[in-house]
């Protein structure tokens, strides 16, 4: 016991110290939450009980689980992201240039850890260690569209500690308080051609040296949020579930600096940024078709449309737009199969679209937003009673969209001014390997 104790908390530390995640769900949202679901897209997870992994789409299928049940895992991800395009200048002088960048959002793995308690026939209890958010994206000092942003990020970890209780023999009820912590930062810096001002003898541009901040904005905080689900067995064979979290909103403090903020090279000023971390909603179904052949869906809804905009409010110098956002709610639509090929296999598979968060006109070069498309098989292993393993793989195809900054924002047009319009596209893939080992004391 003492070995498993010193085990648990090893996992616990790994899920709660991860700092390195990139987004492959709409925004900068996070799906991957457990290499089972990764299987099968992530296909009527609000209404499928596999392990104690279970909780975190849907604290209601904590009471379909038996015993006690740790589940923990990690899932790689490899993005291959990729924008390129053309800068303007309206001053004759500048004229145009080529700006791309490669492969700029770093790999990560994004560790989780889950355990779940049925305390009687009815009531059950979990803990739940993970991440909903994540982005990081860098574009490089040599990038020459970067007085739009060259990095930004967003990162939390999570705890969630979750209740479930059994109504009557066919519908259950759970809910759960979130602990989130979050961090974010954004940058933009002056490109090697670049014009912060006009002579005004001789018209022409007066620069600064590339790479000088133009804005550069950075916090952290903690917030508390909830969840709540339910769950209904229609008969022995089908099952519909729906879930939903809250909004969580974070009061990033920090500091910021550069001369878009009105302050001198080198000097900073405190404050800080609110950032959404919107609600979602998730209504699913389970279907055993045979022994051995189930189907499952899901639909899900991001409130995206909460996340208006980045503003610096600073102490000594007031109010600043970062970056206007202007994001809309999304929709996720997944299908999946698990066929039990003998009491020891399962093969999962699964597909899902997911819409973007932005429209063409407010995609920006920083968070490259755009429609994907799930491609996605998996396995589970009955190791013995008490011991399994899932392993999923996800290809995501990203469809190729267009990008132009200024989007006609007043912050948009001021940054234009310094480095020149940048119209191109984006274009990208991701792949994901997770897997996950299950016990059940």
């Amino acid at each position: 016991m003492k070995m498993n104790k010193t085990l648990l908390s090893a996992a616990v530390a790994v899920g709660l110290l991860s700092t390195s995640t990139v987004t492959q769900a709409a925004g900068f949202q996070l799906a991957e939450y457990s290499a089972t679901g990764l299987g099968r897209a992530y296909a009527g997870e609000a209404a499928i009980a596999d392990g104690a992994d279970a909780q975190w789409r849907n604290p209601a299928m904590l009471t379909y689980l038996e015993g006690t049940q740790v589940s923990v895992g990690g899932i790689y991800v490899n993005p291959n992201i990729d924008v390129k395009g053309e800068v303007n200048h309206a001053h004759p002088a500048i004229g145009t240039s080529q700006a791309s960048s490669n492969d700029f959002a770093d790999d990560a793995i994004i560790p989780n850890l889950y355990i779940s308690h049925r305390y009687n026939e009815k009531f059950a209890i979990g803990l739940a260690f993970g991440t909903n958010y994540g982005m990081e994206t860098n574009l490089g000092d040599d990038f020459n569209a970067s007085h739009f942003g060259n990095e930004a990020s967003v990162i939390t970890k999570e705890a969630n500690l979750n209740f479930a209780y059994q109504i009557v023999e066919q519908v259950s009820i759970g809910g759960g308080i979130r602990y989130v912590m979050g961090e974010g930062s954004f940058g933009a810096t002056a490109p090697e051609k670049n014009a912060v001002a006009v002579n005004p003898s001789t018209g022409a541009p007066i620069s600064v040296p590339a790479g000088t901040t133009l804005k550069y904005m950075e916090g952290d905080d903690t917030a508390w949020g909830w969840q709540v689900g339910t769950a209904w067995q229609i008969n022995e064979d089908h099952r519909i579930g729906f879930a939903y979290k809250s909004e969580v909103e974070l009061k990033l403090e920090g500091h910021a600096e550069g001369i878009g903020f009105k302050m001198a090279q080198g000097q900073r000023a405190n404050g800080h940024m609110m950032l959404a971390l919107p609600a979602t909603a998730e209504l699913a179904s389970f279907h055993q078709l045979t022994k051995a052949l189930a189907l499952h869906a899901s639909f899900n809804w991001t409130d995206w449309s909460s996340f208006e905009k980045l503003q610096a409010e600073l102490g000594t110098s007031g109010s600043h737009t970062v970056k206007v956002e202007n994001w809309e709610d999304n929709y996720r639509f997944a299908l999946g199969a698990t066929y039990q090929i003998d009491p020891k296999l399962a093969l999962r598979t699964g597909i899902a679209y997911d819409t973007s968060a932005v429209s063409d006109k407010n995609r920006t070069i920083t968070i490259p937003e755009t429609d994907r498309t799930w491609l996605s098989v998996g396995a589970g292993y009955q190791w013995s009673e008490q011991l399994s393993f899932d392993a999923g793989f996800t290809y995501i195809i990203a469809k190729d969209a267009p990008i132009t900054e200024s989007r006609g924002y007043t912050s948009d047009d001021t940054a234009e001014a310094v480095g020149g319009q940048f119209v191109g596209t984006t274009t990208g893939n991701v792949w994901l390997v997770g897997i996950q080992a299950n016990y059940r004391f």
